[in-house]
């Protein structure tokens, strides 16, 4: 017996671009990472295949138009192949297949190879499928993400997960393919509701807990302005986020997940099967702040984290104008236990391996376990409820 054994290492440029109105004619941001790059002699035209989400498309009917417009201006050196491409957004769009095989699809009519692009404009469950797609296509052709809800632009925009679900599990099916670029457009959140504004906060307070106290105090001082939606403080909020994750998937040593352990999946271990149980009437926003909320009064039952830590985070989720407690976490499960502690074994599966949870020792000081004390996850759902209540 011989073996012969070498180790591959794989560069990858991540860009993550901010400007507002992408789409105007002047802003070069979008040509230039298209081209700028590009290995074909100067006369060739990049392809372009772009994906706009339905919602957005009807909100703001003068976008696709803009969108056409930009390549128009760009005639040498853009193609934009067909006009944008219009397909519903929402977790929905991760419950069908054949909405993969519907963009597999025009990826082969058009034509579009490694070296020519997918763009996706919408949110982050349209991001995972369309980037399913295009990690698949050829064995990846290049994407660029333009996300346009709050949480897409702090959190899974910036990511390398690509996924559907299936088989009544989150993400099953997916891969990690990290895009070519991202670009915020802080001008697409406009049009959102307050509700999906605010969503996307929690992943800013999740980043802040586990990795920059200093970041945590800054939401804490804009959590007025920030439930008031005020422009400059949600700017700061979605750039340090974004940040934050970026650098986790950089640096953090495992950007594809092989390990165990997932510091920032805090508070989805729960979140995920919220999520599921409520048929996703709740927006994922929305469970992983119960989750959170969960896992810090947790943490406390465990004597991890010091009860003033935790009421400074419960109390800036509450000004940012979340809820932390929903009636699905009281729903028991065909086995008599209560469904939101399947989601431990579901998530230990997802992750491979032994259980990896992360806690907070601190602000800004995560902390992993590889083991949750049933009792006290419980005594935990009570002291939720009783918070929830005494509001009331």
């Amino acid at each position: 017996m011989s073996v012969v054994e070498r180790v591959i290492s794989v560069n990858y440029r991540h860009q993550l671009h901010f400007t507002d109105r992408v789409f105007a004619r002047d802003n070069p941001v979008l040509a230039s990472v298209l081209v700028g790059a590009h290995p074909q002699p100067a006369a060739a035209r990049v392809k372009v295949l772009l994906v706009l989400e339905e919602a957005l498309a009807a909100a703001r009917p003068e976008l696709a138009l803009e969108i056409e417009a930009y390549f128009e201006a760009h005639p040498q050196r853009l193609q934009l192949v067909c006009p944008p491409v219009r397909v519903t957004g929402g977790e929905v769009v991760k419950n069908d297949w054949s909405r993969v095989v519907e963009i597999l699809e025009l990826i082969h009519r058009h034509h579009i190879d490694r070296h020519n692009y997918v763009a996706v404009v919408g949110g982050g469950a349209l991001l995972d499928m369309v980037g399913l797609a295009a990690a698949t296509a050829h064995r990846g052709v290049r994407l660029i993400r333009i996300p346009t809800t709050t949480l897409a632009q702090d959190d899974s925009g910036v990511g390398v997960k690509n996924g559907v679900n299936a088989f009544g599990k989150k993400n099953f099916i997916g891969t990690f393919a990290p895009p070519f670029a991202v670009i915020n457009d802080f001008d697409l959140l406009a049009s959102l509701s307050d509700r999906d504004k605010r969503a996307g906060y929690i992943e800013a307070v999740k980043v802040a807990c586990i990795r920059d106290s200093e970041f945590f105090v800054r939401l804490e001082q804009d959590a007025l302005a920030l439930a008031a939606f005020e422009p400059e403080p949600m700017k700061h909020l979605i750039r340090r986020s974004a940040e934050l994750h970026l650098n986790h998937i950089a640096n953090g040593g495992d950007p594809f997940e092989m390990g165990s352990a997932r510091p920032l999946d805090f508070g989805h271990w729960a979140a995920h099967k919220l999520e599921q149980m409520s048929g996703y009437r709740l927006r994922h926003g929305e469970a992983v702040v119960i989750g959170i909320a969960l896992d810090v009064l947790y943490s406390v039952r465990q004597g991890l984290l010091a009860r003033p830590a935790a009421e400074r985070i419960l109390s800036l989720l509450e000004r940012l104008g979340f809820t932390l407690f929903d009636p699905e976490l009281k729903s028991v499960a065909a086995s008599g236990e209560l469904g939101v502690l399947e989601g431990l074994e579901e998530f230990r599966e997802h992750l491979g391996g032994e259980l990896t949870i992360t806690l907070l020792s601190d602000i800004g000081r995560g902390l992993e376990v590889h083991s949750m004390d049933v009792g006290h996850v419980r005594q935990a759902l009570q002291d939720l409820e009783a918070r929830h209540r005494a509001r009331a």
